[in-house]
């Protein structure tokens, strides 16, 4: 596969594999167009290195942190004090790199994903050549006698390839806006079962289709990023509405729940995701949520409401009790103002009048569905298991859109 980033001026990403203990001094090199074709062969080894680390891999990002902050201690305030998150991200995103490495197209999707969304980090191209430095000696130490010089190249080249893109990404993003978002929280509803309805008004206009997610940063727990799906098309007004759940441990979204108030000022990262109504091909929509997975839901309902109904929409909301059915009088009030759209509530662990059953199960007894694009948005288990229920039933794999499980961070917070 090939590669091609054209960047008009960097700091070198590229780190050295000669020895994992050695530490480069960060330099600039002239304008350059790089291009860093990776053969099948460099492929497997990259993924057989992986297989060696991946029973080490919590350990292994211990080390990577500890080394990095060592050695690049000015990089450390760009992190939340605690680290736990961070390092479960890290694994993550190098897992899915290592997943796209003979995807280039995807590759180079996800990887200008990532590059955007650090800017909202202080992320800068002289801190990748530090972090490639120690990612590497860090799969080093832990793949231990299997680490050859031949896989130190294919993950220098490898490395390389992600942070040009990158750079390139988020060097394209500072021409055309800003890293972050003020906004200030203009209504909050509380709205039981330890849910809130926030509303906030960004201090510049932000753009972002209905179905993306949006990071969102408190001034409670700074440096600690979680991320939320507008539960509203775009409004004339520009503002945005999120659905916070407050989760057991949860710091960011229990801050948002129950400390909150009207005034206090938000951050707001780039929007992001791939959930939107332009994805779809067919004039009928499936639309599949699980508790707070509502609000992206009906942000894609109000938008096909904004173009004029020109689809017919089949919405199934699911909750374990009648009572954690979230939403759903507001989604019938919709289904009454609109012709083309049904919605249809859920209950899998209580008795009640209506549907009884999980969703993949309603979904089942509902279909098919394959003549239908189908968003689907909730929580991981419901999310897998609506998947392979549709797929069984002849949905194709393709018209099947929902957000990524985990929203992976590659080096930066």
């Amino acid at each position: 596969m090939r590669f091609r980033i054209n960047r008009s001026s960097s700091t070198s990403a590229h780190p050295s594999p000669a020895d994992p203990a050695h530490t480069p001094a960060l330099h600039t090199v002239e304008p350059e167009v790089v291009e860093a074709p990776l053969s099948t062969h460099e492929t497997e080894l990259i993924r057989a290195s992986v297989s060696v680390v991946e029973p080490l891999a919590a350990e292994m990002t211990v080390y990577f942190y500890a080394i990095l902050f060592a050695r690049y201690p000015e990089v450390r305030p760009m992190f939340p004090p605690g680290m736990d998150a961070q390092r479960g991200r890290l694994l993550r995103a190098l897992l899915r790199i290592v997943d796209l490495v003979d995807d280039p197209e995807n590759l180079v999707r996800f990887c200008g994903h990532l590059g955007r969304d650090h800017r909202k980090f202080g992320t800068l191209a002289a801190h990748f050549p530090a972090v490639g430095e120690c990612l590497l000696a860090s799969l080093a130490r832990y793949a231990g006698p299997a680490w050859t010089a031949d896989i130190a190249a294919a993950w220098t080249k490898a490395y390389g390839v992600v942070a040009d893109v990158m750079i390139s990404a988020a060097e394209q993003d500072e021409a055309v806006r800003p890293a972050v978002w003020p906004a200030t929280v203009v209504h909050r509803v509380p709205r039981g079962h330890g849910i809130a309805e926030i509303t906030v008004r960004p201090h510049t206009p932000y753009e972002y289709a209905a179905g993306q997610y949006v990071s969102v940063e408190t001034p409670w727990w700074p440096k600690q990023w979680r991320y939320y799906s507008p539960a509203n098309a775009p409004r004339e007004d520009g503002t945005l509405t999120f659905h916070v759940r407050a989760v057991a441990g949860g710091s960011v979204s229990n801050a948002l729940v129950h400390r909150c108030a009207v005034g206090d000022v938000l951050q707001l990262g780039p929007a992001m995701g791939d959930m939107v109504l332009d994805a779809a091909v067919f004039r009928d929509l499936l639309c599949v949520a699980g508790g707070t997975g509502l609000a992206p839901i009906r942000a894609l309902v109000e938008e096909v409401a904004r173009r004029g109904g020109r689809h017919q929409v089949d919405v199934f909301l699911g909750a374990r009790t009648g009572a954690e059915l979230y939403g759903v009088d507001d989604m019938l009030r919709m289904a009454q103002r609109h012709h083309w759209l049904t919605v249809r509530g859920a209950v899998s662990h209580e008795y009640t009048p209506g549907i009884r059953g999980s969703l993949p199960e309603v979904l089942a007894e509902y279909g098919p569905w394959y003549q239908h694009d189908v968003f689907l948005s909730g929580p991981a288990p419901m999310v897998v298991s609506a998947s392979e229920t549709l797929t069984l039933n002849g949905t194709s794999p393709e018209r099947i859109h929902h957000d990524p499980f985990e929203t992976p961070v590659l080096s930066m917070p």
